[in-house]
């Protein structure tokens, strides 16, 4: 099968890696995949890293001198590749692949990995329910609006959760041994790890708060270590530092910045903690967390409600909750050995194969 899997977006974000580990389970599979990016970006860079065809073109720009462009490139490109089927991952653009489907006969696939939901005009509803021939969604909330809000037949519709790589993120002992001696982690001290980039919708601020509210306000939890394993992005590390030296846990956090050996570091935390205010529509860093078989509780935004049992969970932004979901998560061995089956769960559906599995089913069904 000849595929086409477009993610032009700058950052490297879930969204990204959803289409990129796609297109590198489907050449694994022995598929032809392209994968279209917007030049000169991250997702791109990445892109290459990964071994797979990448083809810079300019789908963001508002230009109508650089979208003609565009159009033409991507006319070129359909000429010599004849896809079978072509992914969009973004918005943006999307409507051009619409244009040039009846001239050319592949399949239209949009995969809708962000949280907010689509306009609702009739022209993206038409797009949506007549042009394309699935959308993929990546949490049942993104399913149920489009059922219900965009009024795409349901037969459309295909929920698939990205997988994760159960090889490379796994419990790693050795690796554990080697960070905590790294960071200074006691065996009697308690590793509360948030995976993510600094950015406000992660919220690393409202879980150092949480976290300096059992250190400082609560006995029994001066043991309680906090890991953010991340780095500046959208906010930078001054300013989470600030937040840091605010709530009075310099001697209480670590800040790991970016690090190869991520399953090793999660391998050293005893918690995990996903603490987004939104987002999470693909929850990549949760899925890793789960599979190196840390116990996790996280607030209720995005898939989240869809990978976890409700006891886990804390309304996002409610540092109150946290601070008690955390505190459950220390103090009650049982709640842990729960969790923990609930993830292996979770976890025995989304392995790589099933993520391929599940998007072959639907590419090969177009032609059944």
């Amino acid at each position: 099968m000849v595929v086409v899997q477009v993610v032009n977006v700058r950052w490297f974000n879930a969204t990204v890696w959803y289409g990129l580990y796609l297109a590198r389970l489907l050449k694994e599979a022995g598929h032809t995949v392209v994968v279209v990016t917007q030049g000169g970006t991250e997702s791109h860079k990445k892109a290459l890293e990964w071994g797979l065809d990448a083809r810079p073109m300019d789908l963001n720009t508002a230009n109508p001198l650089r979208l003609a462009a565009t159009l033409g490139k991507l006319v070129a490109l359909l000429r010599s590749l004849k896809p079978q089927i072509v992914n969009c991952h973004r918005g943006e653009g999307f409507f051009l692949w619409g244009l040039l489907k009846p001239f050319f006969g592949y399949r239209l696939v949009r995969t809708r990995g962000d949280q907010r939901p689509p306009r609702a005009d009739a022209f993206n509803r038409f797009l949506h329910a007549k042009v394309c021939d699935a959308v993929v969604v990546t949490n049942s909330r993104m399913a149920r609006h489009f059922l219900s809000v965009m009024k795409t037949p349901e037969d459309k519709v295909w929920l698939i959760h990205g997988g994760v790589d159960r090889e490379r993120f796994r419990f790693d002992a050795e690796g554990r041994a080697r960070v905590r001696a790294e960071f200074g982690y006691g065996e009697r001290e308690t590793v509360l790890a948030l995976v993510g980039r600094f950015d406000k919708v992660k919220g690393q601020r409202e879980t150092i708060e949480a976290v300096s509210r059992l250190v400082h306000k609560q006995q029994g939890y001066r043991k309680l270590r906090l890991m953010l394993l991340g780095f500046g992005s959208a906010t930078g590390e001054d300013e989470v530092r600030a937040w840091i030296k605010e709530f009075k846990l310099e001697r209480f956090t670590t800040i790991t910045g970016h690090r190869d050996d991520v399953a090793a570091c999660l391998s050293a935390a005893d918690i995990g903690i996903v603490s987004s205010l939104w987002s999470e529509t693909i929850a990549r860093a949760a899925l890793e967390i789960m599979a190196c078989g840390r116990p996790l509780i996280s607030s209720d935004v995005g898939v989240m409600p869809d990978l976890l049992p409700p006891e886990a969970l804390f309304p996002a932004g409610d540092v109150d909750a946290m601070v008690k979901r955390i505190a459950r998560a220390m103090d009650d061995p049982a709640f842990r050995q729960e969790n923990l089956k609930a993830c292996d769960l979770t976890l025995s559906q989304l392995s790589g194969r099933d993520f391929l599995q599940r998007t072959l089913t639907l590419y090969e069904g177009f032609f059944d």
